[in-house]
């Protein structure tokens, strides 16, 4: 579930994972959110409060939307605590609207 973004004015809060997400655009914003949260609650979390200044790159369903870090398009179930990312420090990841995910790497395997 995510968590506030502040817990006091221009503060981020220590206990969550700071997420700065990047439009194709090159728009941004701040998220904090508990590193239990997947990248399909991200999604819906940031579909149900699209930021102002986004609205041009709007989209119709949050299932749409993917998450990219470190140049990997992350699967819905993956968690923030799984990639390990530090809580109270901002992780930038890509936001895109895709419609499916490449198939994961076969690592050279026929």
């Amino acid at each position: 579930m995510p968590i506030s973004a502040k817990d006091s004015p221009g503060r981020l809060m220590l206990c969550g994972v700071n997420l700065r997400l990047i439009l194709v655009s090159g728009k941004t914003q701040d998220f904090t959110f508990s590193p239990n949260d997947c990248a399909t609650d991200i999604a819906r979390h940031v579909f149900e409060n699209w930021p102002a200044g986004w609205e041009e790159e709007s989209v119709s369903s949050p299932s749409i939307l993917r998450l990219i870090f470190q140049g990997r398009f992350l699967h819905g179930n993956v968690t923030l605590g799984a990639l390990k990312l530090p809580p109270g420090r901002t992780t930038v990841m890509h936001l895109v609207a895709r419609e499916t995910l490449p198939e994961p790497n076969s690592h050279g395997k026929c």
